[in-house]
């Protein structure tokens, strides 16, 4: 029985030994070499492998050395270690020992990467695979080493996102990583960062010459973070043998002052920039309406609808093309132009063409041929909203200093919207349709015994017009979500800027878009947003009386007549 006994402990050591052997991973690969380095008494060189793999096995306390061996060896790994160590997404595999970093698959196992070689490792249950642990202290210690590890990098924005998170907490105890990282940075919009978040610890000083300095520095920063240490140092002040000096006091409520002086300039141009932009938009509404109307004489109250096609298009172009939305708002904007040029064909060969003269009963039926489109589109894809992306080009923003930053698709929508102006301005003046529109528009009869097709110039002009509003409904796609009323937003705004502008004139149009949209966005934070609009609405009226044609009039028989 003894032997049987012994036979089988045998035989399952042996077996454990065979499983092992065969379960040998990366770490136990590089433990080995340490391993026979202290059977043996000789120096072994701990490479940063080696330093990784033992973190599983070690004491808290051991770790805390591990980690900063870590840190120290300047490994391109070593902040992605420390990271996953910070966010509890550090782990084993408890078989072999090799560290790994895991995600959950849709069978409900875990698919396990070396922390290493990057290599996947396979699919484990949730069992095989052990977090890698840490403490209150060594999470401590792993903050600031992160932040060591970031404000030391290669990558410049890597470095400027840790600068701005010194910049947030102001910590004292930052203040020698601080110094530490200020001596090697070159950029310098980062050592901006640095110094004024510098300048914030130093605000919280017992050395009150510290504080003087650091106020002076201070003047002038637009960081929120200049703002709220002011208003903090402010605060502190204001409590009693506080040790603070009343010309130190004085200096910082004038700082702050200064500050908010800027700030509110920066408001200004912010709000000049989006009504520029708003300008830019009512820019590409009115330019069709100010051919339909200004050149043809036709109130066409399904002009917004023309937009809200060019919209649906952007719409439908993105879902044929999913995987692709930068190229897919290239391809929107001749396709937009085209469905919705058609559109506007089709309306005038089939009803605009028969009430020529009679623009009361234009308006009607273009106000009945609205509705159709609204709810045919609402028929087709919904009465929701419609969520079309902004491609990455377009998405995110630039800054102009610390306490101004716009947003690239407004900026890229103000260009788009003065190249369309341009180009139409040359279709108008350089080709032969736009000869004939503009000797239409002139004197019809006398174009018409010159051989000219006023009919087909009408249709075409329209359909020109209603192209363009298409243009502006790709625009649109990207400040707002897209819907059945999306038109009905603008139509207003693009009447008033046609008739301020002058009617028929596309440098009127662009002054009239620009003027209403900057006008707006001015009046809209000092009286809101409903009557701010009254306010241009009733400022236009006035103007109107004054001079009926507009800014700039378009000159011609028909006109005067």
């Amino acid at each position: 029985m003894k032997l049987f006994k012994t036979l089988l402990l045998c035989t399952f050591a042996l077996g454990n030994v065979f499983t092992a052997h065969a379960n040998d991973g990366e770490c136990q690969k590089h433990l080995q070499s340490y391993n026979q380095s202290i059977e043996s008494n000789t120096n072994y060189q701990s490479d940063f492998n080696e330093l990784v793999c033992r973190l599983v096995d070690a004491s808290y306390q051991e770790k805390e050395t591990l980690i900063n061996s870590i840190v120290a060896s300047e490994n391109n790994k070593a902040l992605l270690i420390i990271e996953s160590l910070k966010s509890a997404d550090l782990f084993y595999n408890k078989k072999n020992g090799d560290v790994v970093t895991r995600k959950k698959l849709e069978n409900g196992k875990y698919q396990a990467t070396s922390i290493l070689s990057n290599e996947v490792l396979g699919e484990f249950k949730k069992r095989t695979l052990r977090k890698v642990g840490i403490n209150n202290n060594l999470r401590r210690t792993i903050n600031g080493l992160v932040a060591e590890l970031q404000i030391s990098s290669n990558d410049v924005s890597l470095r400027e996102s840790a600068a701005a998170e010194l910049l947030k907490s102001a910590e004292i105890s930052a203040l020698p990583l601080l110094e530490k990282a200020l001596i090697k940075e070159e950029n310098e919009k980062i050592k901006e960062i640095l110094l004024t978040a510098r300048a914030l610890i130093y605000l919280q000083s017992d050395d009150q010459l510290a504080r003087i300095e650091a106020i002076k520095f201070l003047d002038g920063s637009l960081y929120t973070e200049t703002r709220n240490g002011l208003h903090a140092f402010l605060n502190r002040a204001k409590q009693e043998n506080n040790g603070y000096a009343k010309v130190e006091v004085q200096l910082a409520q004038k700082t702050l002052d200064d500050i908010n002086e800027l700030m509110k300039l920066n408001g200004v141009l912010e709000n000049v920039y989006f009504g520029v932009a708003l300008g830019a938009v009512l820019l590409l509404a009115a330019i069709g309406l100010a051919i339909t109307f200004g050149v043809m004489g036709v109130i066409n109250m399904a002009h917004g609808e023309m937009i809200m096609l060019g919209a649906y298009t952007t719409f439908v172009i993105q879902q044929l093309m999913p995987n692709n939305i930068g190229l897919s708002l290239v391809v929107a904007v001749p396709a937009a132009f085209l469905v919705s040029g058609l559109v506007g064909v089709l309306i005038e060969r089939s009803v605009i063409r028969h009430l020529y003269g009679r623009p009361l009963e234009t308006l009607l039926a273009t106000f009945g041929i609205s509705l159709v489109l609204q709810q045919a589109v609402r028929s087709i894809f919904g009465p929701l909203n419609q969520d079309v992306q902004t491609p990455d080009w377009m998405a995110g923003t630039f800054t102009v200093n610390a306490g101004l930053e716009l947003t690239f698709n407004r900026l890229y929508i103000i260009i788009f919207s003065l190249l369309v102006l341009a180009a139409l301005a040359v279709v108008l003046k350089k080709t032969l349709f736009g000869l004939q529109m503009r000797a239409v528009t002139m004197n019809r009869p006398m174009a018409s015994s010159m051989g000219i097709k006023t009919g087909w110039v009408d249709a075409l002009t329209f359909g020109l017009g209603s192209g363009i509003a298409g243009i502006a409904g790709v625009a649109l796609s990207q400040l707002t979500n897209v819907g059945p009323n999306l038109g009905q937003q603008y139509i207003i705004d693009s009447f008033m800027v046609v008739v301020f502008g002058g009617v028929g004139n596309l440098w009127g149009t662009l002054v009239g878009a620009m003027s209403l949209g900057i006008a707006n966005k001015i009046f809209e934070p000092m009286a809101g947003a409903v009557l701010a609009k009254i306010i241009v609405l009733v400022a236009i009226i006035l103007f109107i009386q004054k001079r009926p044609r507009g800014l700039f009039a378009l000159k011609g028989r028909s006109v005067e007549d």
